[in-house]
């Protein structure tokens, strides 16, 4: 079944969705421009900007649900963006909603913590100005019913990323991590730019709407040149192979901002780029199509892989975000069979990797910043709430049974084995692996002896920061039987992303559920044995060459700074060579030229009259003498 049409609406809560945006928005630019005079009330009105779009989000929500399923696609016209090529307006569909109440109700509470974490930092304001802006950004990003509108928002969304994760500026290694993700974003944006252009080339429109309805037949090659450009954007901002570089390395930032990043916002962009294009990537076995497949199981094995060698808790989550958004990737690239499933782990992925994240910051926050799982151990006794809710999210996301993650990574594991069963075993052996680095993380975390240096004193955090925590813990049990089970949540998003011929169901019973369960627990098993039951070392142990690889991330950065960086210097080495030996030396030349003959030529004038006399007897001569010579011939 194809996408609903869509049907433009202006009244009731729906036609005031533009305040989802503008509000924080608003109190972004309230913050910035308002200086050190709202210091002591900022963070409060971050807050209260996001809760306020939460609401609004929520009574959107309700709305959305009074109409019938094939009237749940309302467009909301604000004004013309680009007079003669494009209206500004807001789509507001099941996938679009989805992803509102993941912004603005995880986005909420992560606003929420970061008033304990970021009690004591003297630029709290600018923080949460940052944060607002972020959400606000995002949320245009998945509301726009154009592309044009979706780059703003994308876009929007990398500046407030380069803000965020380079937020403490005063560490070199921030302000480098926020370059390397502001540059390498760059690229896959500038895919998504060329896919844009294509677009509008191909169906005279850029506007979700009229891609649906142009009626334009634009041939296979030019489909897929677009599918694997929006692919190139996807991978930009969801760090999927091959762009996956600066994932890592923005763990530098604030851990809300990790939370924020990794949980429910900028890296989920790229899945839903290719979900709201399912035109461009289908009719099923397109190229395109089998490109994300391949891209979403390759990046879910690498990122499973280096989060099993990471000693930071953070970059440790970081690899486990990188592997979890590959599990979307690999169903979105499934098609409508693969959807519901990707856009519900997307989901349940948002509250149990908060969850996470948020635990990580609250472990930190207990251990004076310190990030090393070595110097960790036993901390569940000094920190239960932290310990509890963490563990609720450990157990979502190895799919621990009759939790979220059991029920849609689960379900991606079930459609990928009916689209391809080599991509189907591969998804089975990455959640494997799951199992082994996550419990390892737990493990060397909350459970064996003491490692702490002296000057630690592990407590656990304020009220501020473990509510949010056990909220988003709440949701990390429930969410995902509440969305897969009867098929629920395929059949509220089939308006927007179209429905496939048969329903898809997950069956807990399936030999691919079986043996992902047995792999789990052989994975944690493992895991205890290492980490639980032996002695952790202080300092890491010098490992295998595969270990190694891990540690490097797979040698990513080497394999980029081969590729790209060197020859890029060697590159800007040779042009500023040519610049300034030829476009340099040839304006040098002509300008020493002019003026030495035009030095040689001023001593000609003297000043004095005897030598211009002299000169004009000379020159008599020579004409008097020229007309003798002249004459007798």
């Amino acid at each position: 079944m194809e996408p609903a049409k869509i049907i433009e609406h202006s009244g009731g809560v729906i036609g005031a969705s533009w305040l989802l945006i503008a509000l924080p928005l608003l109190g972004a630019a309230f913050l910035l421009l308002g200086g050190r005079k709202t210091d002591k009330f900022g963070h409060l009105l971050g807050v209260a900007t996001a809760v306020a779009s939460f609401v609004v989000g929520v009574l959107v929500f309700l709305q959305l649900l009074g109409f019938d399923p094939a009237e749940r696609r309302r467009a909301v016209p604000l004004y013309d963006f680009i007079p003669g090529l494009t209206k500004m307006g807001l789509l507001v569909d099941p996938l679009s909603i989805s992803f509102v109440l993941l912004i603005t109700g995880v986005g909420s509470l992560i606003h929420i913590y970061s008033i304990g974490y970021m009690a004591h930092d003297p630029n709290r304001r600018r923080f949460f100005a940052y944060l607002n802006l972020f959400v606000a950004a995002m949320l245009l990003l998945v509301l726009a019913d154009n592309y044009i509108g979706l780059y703003v928002g994308w876009e929007g969304v990398g500046l407030a990323s380069y803000l965020l994760i380079g937020f403490w500026q005063h560490k070199p290694s921030a302000a480098t991590a926020a370059k390397k993700a502001f540059i390498v974003n760059r690229v896959g944006d500038f895919g998504l730019a060329i896919a844009i252009f294509t677009i509008f080339t191909a169906f005279n429109t850029v506007s979700f709407a009229g891609v649906m309805e142009s009626g334009a037949d634009p041939s296979q090659g030019t489909l897929t040149a677009i599918g694997l450009l929006l692919l190139l954007g996807a991978c930009g901002k969801s760090a999927q192979l091959p762009l996956q570089s600066w994932l890592l390395d923005a763990m530098e930032g604030p851990t809300p901002v990790s939370a924020l990043i990794h949980a429910a916002t900028m890296v989920t962009a790229g899945v839903y780029l290719v979900t709201r294009s399912g035109a461009m990537f289908f009719p099923e076995g397109s190229t395109a199509a089998i490109a994300v497949t391949i891209v979403g199981v390759a990046t879910l094995l690498a990122g499973a892989i280096i989060g099993t060698a990471k000693d930071d808790i953070k970059k440790a989550l970081a690899g486990s975000t990188m592997s979890q958004i590959g599990y979307m990737m690999l169903a979105a690239g499934i098609g409508p069979a693969g959807y519901a499933f990707a856009i519900a782990h997307l989901i349940t992925h948002g509250f149990f990797k908060a969850d996470m994240f948020l635990g990580a910051g609250s472990v930190m926050h207990g251990m004076n910043d310190e990030v090393d799982m070595r110097k960790y151990g036993g901390l569940r006794k000094v920190m239960p709430i932290t310990f509890a809710t963490f563990l609720v999210g450990y157990l979502a996301i190895i799919g621990f049974p009759l939790l979220s993650g059991y029920f849609t990574k689960d379900g991606i594991i079930e459609s990928a084995m009916e689209y391809s069963s080599t991509l189907g075993w591969l998804a089975v052996l990455g959640a494997g692996i799951t199992g082994f680095y996550m419990s390892r993380l737990v493990f060397m975390t909350f459970f064996g002896k003491k490692r702490w240096e002296a000057d630690a004193h592990p407590h656990e955090s304020p009220a501020v920061m473990t509510w949010p925590l056990i909220i988003l813990s709440v949701g990390s049990i429930f969410l995902g039987g509440f969305l897969i089970v009867g098929n629920r949540f395929m059949t509220f998003l089939a308006p927007a992303v179209g429905q496939p011929e048969h329903l898809p169901s997950f069956h807990p019973f399936s030999v691919p559920g079986l043996v992902t369960l047995a792999l789990v627990a052989a994975g944690a098993a493992l895991a205890w044995f290492k980490y639980g039951a032996a002695e952790v070392p202080v300092t890491a142990p010098r490992g295998s060459f595969l270990t190694t690889f891990a540690r490097r991330d797979l040698y990513g950065d080497a394999l980029n700074e081969a590729l790209f960086m060197r020859p890029g210097q060697w590159l800007t080495r040779l042009a500023v060579f040519f610049d300034n030996r030829g476009i340099d030396g040839l304006v040098n030349g002509i300008a020493a030229g002019i003026g030495g003959t035009s030095g040689r030529l001023r001593r000609v004038q003297t000043g004095f009259v005897r030598s211009y006399a002299l000169s004009i007897f000379v020159g008599a001569a020579i004409l008097v003498g020229a007309w003798f010579v002249v004459g007798n011939l």
